[in-house]
């Protein structure tokens, strides 16, 4: 009996947050961080080529994370991404931030977009239709391959509700059984890939739930999968962010079955010769934006970075900008987990608003002392949920003006062990003076006598470092990484 064998490299690229060209990235090594520049979506473009030159079938997919994430894909609405992922070939992708600039301007950026965008779990509320489709089928010869795209499930649960406005967001699981099904009875493929979204939590759980899936290409919690997880016969990868790595994962496929595979987690090093056309297209996407963006604003003695779950020294200089700018007694903001790196030095406007690329208002409000627990209680639980399916966020909410001692391990309700405000135990019924960006950093559910102040983020930052370069910012008390 003849066996069929085929080769397969399937090329992963997620939660690039359209950083368009080099940039400091961190690395942990020798018990400590250091930096150094990597990424840029030209020098993705050759290690590409190298890829397509030694593999005759090659699926590159894009987790999404793509449009949105530095100021002139914020200020172009993903304009200025477009070109240059038209160029590079993308066979899928799904989606997250890019809800960032409203459903409608999505759809419209979508259409110029030659990437076919999936999405099982995304519906429209006026017919319930699905947005985008939830699959698509690649053929290599006699080896068909049905990919499934699984967008962020919590747009609409715990982001602004412009990203989500005519829309409603499943978890995309339940769904996935009868699409596996299609793809294999019907559309005839032999290998399913799932482009997901979710986290990497989430896909682990998922794929132990689903069969059928043979590689899960997994996005959200930027993590670099140095060597990929095997879960119920499917191999998961990730691979980091802001383009400064792609995995590579080389699958030999015997009569329909994965029978081998390696793979590799590829740093997008600065020695790497960058592709000259997709340069030219990132030097004319980014020129509106070159002398704003330039402009030298101050100088850190510390590296800032966002690559710590309970506290960093980027959102320690970001939330002591909005504290002082407004007099109140603590600030607090999202756990982004993008944002490239601050290297000691001079810091820029680039840098800033790759801290918060949306500079969102400032806005102020009071909270009781019950709220500021009920509050990070919430957030505790959407950060270190025991059923990943419950968890909605990136790093812990960041804070400042207030020490919290917890206990992660504790279900749902009671992790917090004691919450200081200053140096005082939080009073209950006492009312405390709070700053905040984004709805995140204060949700609706909490708060009273809200108030836009009379700054953004950007403009905070600015006047900080004008005030007090160089800065030196720490981790605070006795937290601190080793």
């Amino acid at each position: 009996m003849s066996t069929n064998t085929k080769n397969l490299t399937i090329v992963q690229m997620n939660d690039t947050h359209a950083y368009f060209d080099l940039h400091p990235e961190w690395f942990f090594e020798n018990d400590q961080f250091v930096y150094r520049k990597a990424g840029g979506y030209a020098r993705i473009a050759t290690l590409l080529k190298e890829i397509r030159e030694n593999s005759n079938d090659v699926l590159f997919c894009d987790n999404g994370d793509t449009l949105n994430g530095t100021m002139p894909a914020v200020r172009s609405e993903g304009e200025a991404v477009i070109p240059v992922l038209n160029e590079l070939g993308i066979d899928a992708m799904t989606l997250h931030w890019e809800f960032g600039h409203g459903p409608e301007t999505l759809i419209e950026k979508s259409k110029k977009l030659k990437v076919p965008m999936l999405a099982d779990n995304v519906y429209k509320l006026d017919d319930d239709k699905r947005l985008f489709p939830a699959s698509i089928v690649k053929e290599y010869g006699d080896l068909s391959v049905g990919i499934i795209g699984i967008a962020s499930n919590i747009v609409d649960k715990t982001m602004p509700d412009s990203f989500s406005k005519g829309l409603r967001f499943t978890l995309g699981k339940d769904e996935l059984t009868e699409i596996i099904r299609d793809l294999k009875e019907n559309k005839k493929a032999d290998l399913i890939v799932l482009l997901s979204h979710l986290g990497f939590p989430q896909d682990i759980k998922l794929v132990n739930e689903i069969e059928g899936i043979d590689v899960c290409l997994s996005g959200h919690t930027h993590n670099r999968l140095f060597e990929p997880v095997i879960e119920n016969d499917t191999i998961v990868i990730q691979s980091g962010c802001h383009g400064s790595f792609l995995g590579q994962l080389d699958l030999e496929v015997t009569d329909g079955r994965i029978t081998d595979f390696s793979h590799q987690l590829i740093e997008v090093s600065e020695d790497i010769e960058p592709d000259p056309k997709i340069s030219k297209i990132i030097e004319q996407s980014l020129s509106p934006y070159k002398d704003e963006l330039a402009a030298v604003v101050g100088e850190t003695k510390s590296a800032l970075n966002r690559a710590t779950m309970l506290e960093s020294t980027m959102d320690n200089f970001l939330l002591s900008a909005i504290k002082e700018s407004t007099g109140a007694q603590m600030a607090f903001s999202n756990g982004w987990r993008y944002g490239a790196p601050i290297v000691p030095g001079p810091v820029t406007m680039n840098d800033l608003y790759n801290i918060t690329p949306m500079d969102p208002p400032i806005m102020t409000a009071d909270l009781t002392g019950q709220e500021l627990l009920d509050m990070i209680e919430q957030n505790l639980e959407r950060s270190f949920a025991s059923d990943p399916y419950e968890q909605m966020g990136g790093f812990v909410k960041r804070s400042l003006g207030l020490k919290v001692y917890i206990k992660i391990e504790n279900p749902k309700g009671h992790r917090i062990q004691a919450l200081y405000v200053g140096d005082e135990p939080v009073k209950k019924t006492e009312t405390y003076k709070v700053a905040y960006i984004t709805k995140q950093g204060v949700g609706d559910d909490f708060g009273s006598n809200k108030e836009r102040f009379n700054r953004h983020a950007i403009e905070s930052m600015k006047a900080y470092l004008e005030k007090h370069s160089p800065v030196t910012i720490d981790y605070l008390d006795t937290y601190k990484p080793v």
